[in-house]
């Protein structure tokens, strides 16, 4: 299948106004490798590296945006203040001048924040209804309507300054058990006013985030929402059990101006509903009408959760995953790990030199390279 591959991941693919040159996207991982959350030197070189070996797409690692729970760590980067926006602009320029794209990941933790974590030790951990992940109640601070304003326009003033700065898009992480996916998920939204209730209510907050980037930006910026059904430290939970109540989720997401669906799964070949092989990137596609990024566990034998434990991954065909493609049940492929192991894997893969792929091992997590 060496030539097929080959030219269904070389297709250039448009996204409102900015046209990527092939359909391998980086998947955003959190490395901390940004001391007082400025992205230095090392990171430009790191994410140019990928861009210079064929990544069509730089889907940054998530990046802070400002408001003073938003974060849990001063080594993960941010999305406001002079020194950290500076050290972005030449992490743009240094990607753009390698030939790619790239789109920074804006994030708020909410409640996955640890009370008395950097960056602002005295911010408590905010959320829909003060419940963590794991169902403690009053773990938090449930949000006022005011705190979500405050939030709302941390997201639009970071995606406005992506565009002042050059990047090509911006993605709004509404994953993983983070701030935007707690008003999703019923397991950590039960609040009785406009933003609680059925699906449609749960997403007025992701809504109203994704209006208000779409407000600061230009017509033709892109604007991509990462979603997922499984959480940190929670990885039976689900948004939504059947299409009908994804397609509930999604719709508001689409009326508020979002571009594509970045659907994370830690396996991309498993069906997401029974009666369908589509998996959640696919009916992402297939319910909204929009474009759709798949990723889980690409080009790897093992998914990401063994890697905590200190298990490597093999190299494993895309063959697959290229026929799925080409049946357009989504549109671009973000790799993760694979491109951790090995900085290359993109201009191997696409030149057919996949006996040349390097297997990945935990010890790529600690390097940034």
């Amino acid at each position: 299948m060496g030539n097929r591959i080959e030219e269904t991941l070389s297709r250039p693919f448009a996204l409102n106004g900015l046209t990527v040159r092939n359909r391998i996207a980086m998947a955003p991982m959190t490395r901390n490798f940004s001391p007082e959350g400025v992205p230095g030197a090392d990171v430009a070189e790191y994410y140019a590296r990928r861009a210079a070996a064929g990544v069509g797409l730089i889907i940054t690692e998530g990046t802070y945006i400002d408001h003073p729970s938003a974060g849990q760590s001063d080594r993960v980067p941010r999305f406001h203040g002079e020194e950290s926006l500076a050290g972005w602009a030449r992490v743009a320029e240094a990607v753009h001048a390698a030939g790619g794209k790239i789109v920074p990941q804006l994030w708020h933790v909410g409640m996955a924040r640890e009370a008395g974590s950097p960056p602002v030790v005295d911010a408590p951990p905010v959320g829909p209804s003060g419940i963590a992940l794991d169902g403690t109640a009053g773990a938090g601070h449930a949000m006022t309507l005011d705190d979500l304003d405050d939030v709302v326009r941390g997201f639009a003033e970071a995606a406005a300054s992506a565009e002042g700065l050059g990047f090509d898009g911006v993605e709004l992480h509404g994953a993983h058990g983070y701030l935007i996916d707690q008003f999703l998920w019923a397991g950590t939204n039960r609040r009785t006013d406009a933003y609680g209730g059925d699906a449609v209510s749960r997403a007025r907050f992701a809504a109203e985030i994704a209006a208000a980037v779409r407000a600061a930006v230009s017509p033709n910026f892109p604007v991509i929402f990462r979603l997922s059904q499984w959480k940190s430290k929670n990885y039976d939970a689900r948004l939504a059990d059947t299409p009908e109540e994804f397609e509930a989720v999604l719709a508001p997401l689409v009326a508020a101006g979002v571009d594509a669906f970045h659907a994370s799964t830690r396996r991309y070949w498993l069906p997401e509903f029974e009666g369908s092989e589509l998996n959640l990137a696919g009916w992402a596609k297939k319910l909204s009408g929009k474009a759709s990024i798949t990723v889980g566990s690409v080009g790897l034998d093992g998914e990401f959760i063994a890697t905590f434990g200190g298990a490597s991954s093999g190299v494993e065909a895309i063959d697959r995953l290229v026929k799925r493609l080409e049946r357009d049940e989504f549109d671009l492929v973000a790799v993760g790990r694979a491109l951790l192991g090995d900085p290359d894997w993109a201009a191997k893969t696409l030149a057919g030199r996949t006996a040349e792929l390097t297997p990945f091992t935990p010890e790529a997590l600690s390097v940034l390279r």
